[in-house]
């Protein structure tokens, strides 16, 4: 098999388990300013094969992320569903980052919007590493999922 067989592309998606979808696309499409490209009831034979689950229905969304990559929401219709457990070092934790222009404004509309901050001062400047300059924030936002924002270090504008 050649070397290009093995190639990563790209990121295609960035798939959310949640409790309902409903209150997922409050979120999202608040906080991004624009409706899902798409909802639909998943349910076609191919997709029990793919998750494991005989005879699956999922509700979706699927979300347009600036600068490209697509959220899929995905409200799984099988019975005995629970939660995970919501702390950062759990695990099996997984957060999304999102890079932005004005880490402050960012988080408080995320803040607005309903998620729920890790530092309740905001972002917090990165005083070390490879990103020395830099400004983070961690929020909760709906089913315990971790949304970053995080802003490169401006550069100086006097050179």
């Amino acid at each position: 098999m050649s070397q290009t067989a093995h190639t990563i592309e790209a990121v295609h998606h960035i798939g959310m388990t949640v409790a309902s979808l409903e209150t997922a696309l409050r979120f999202w499409e608040a906080f991004l300013g624009k409706p899902a490209r798409w909802t639909t009831v998943l349910d076609r034979p191919y997709l029990s094969r793919v998750v494991g689950y005989p005879n699956v229905a999922i509700n979706a969304a699927f979300i347009d992320l600036p600068g490209g990559g697509v959220i899929e929401l995905l409200d799984y219709r099988v019975a005995g569903r629970t939660a995970n457990a919501d702390a950062t070092a759990n695990p099996g934790n997984v957060h999304l980052c999102l890079k932005v222009a004005d880490a402050r404004s960012t988080w408080q509309r995320a803040v607005d919007c309903g998620a729920k901050p890790i530092s309740p001062d905001g972002p917090v400047a990165i005083d070390g590493g490879p990103n020395i300059g830099a400004q983070a924030a961690y929020l909760r936002i709906h089913d315990g999922i971790t949304l970053e924002l995080f802003q490169t270090p401006r550069k100086d504008r006097s050179a």
